[in-house]
């Protein structure tokens, strides 16, 4: 996901889990993992909209080991590079569900993660109240657009190593759960919008130039 329009190996990987909940803890020593990840990494350049990956479901990730870690380092320097707040791996050409995210909440918080085969749990309806605000995709480079999505979103999923976990976030790291978990179902924030305002986000794609390098469209 865009940055909203305002603005030896380390064990870097997976944040400790809380007991008893399953929750991850994916504040604590946010700035040295997302570094340690990236500095391993490569950045790739990213796919944009028509490009066939980002209109498929992904491939469930059934193998957690030295090559997941890798890919999931090169996730970490392409959103560092293309300055993004969460980026899945279809995003960088790869055909797997897993997404990394480097994102703050509504109260400046800073949380940094990964997780594989990710599934958004049902909110009961007294929990689901809409924030309208204006979200950007880096796979739709230099476009927003107002999109209603709860303002509280729980994931579940994997860790890098396979174990249960479960992600949550509010406000702006809720939408941001909810837009990469999209991306590995095959769904970019544009499919949600009314045909005026996809057909404005186009527009602003197609009128100016993204900052980070992009993969052509065949």
């Amino acid at each position: 996901m865009a940055q909203q329009e305002t603005d030896q190996r380390i064990d870097s990987g997976t944040p400790v889990a809380e007991p008893g909940d399953g929750f991850v803890v994916d504040t604590e020593d946010a700035e040295a993992r997302e570094l340690a990840h990236r500095e391993r990494g490569t950045s790739r350049p990213i796919t944009v909209v028509g490009n066939p990956v980002l209109h498929k479901e992904c491939r469930d990730v059934t193998e957690f080991g030295d090559e997941l870690a890798a890919l999931i380092d090169d996730m970490f320097a392409s959103q560092h590079t293309a300055e993004g707040v969460g980026l899945a791996a279809n995003q960088i050409g790869v055909d797997l569900k897993v997404f990394v995210y480097d994102c703050p909440d509504d109260d400046g918080v800073r949380h940094v993660g990964a997780i594989c085969n990710p599934v958004l749990e049902e909110l009961p309806p007294a929990e689901r109240h809409l924030d309208d605000s204006s979200e950007g995709c880096l796979s739709v480079p230099t476009a927003y657009a107002s999109l209603p999505r709860p303002d509280y979103a729980v994931v579940r999923g994997q860790d890098a190593q396979g174990k249960p976990v479960r992600v949550r976030g509010t406000g702006y790291f809720a939408r941001c759960l909810q837009h990469e978990t999209d991306h590995l179902y095959g769904y970019l924030y544009i499919d949600r919008l009314s045909k005026r305002d996809r057909k404005d986000a186009l527009r602003q794609m197609a009128e100016n130039t993204p900052r980070y390098e992009t993969v052509p469209n065949p």
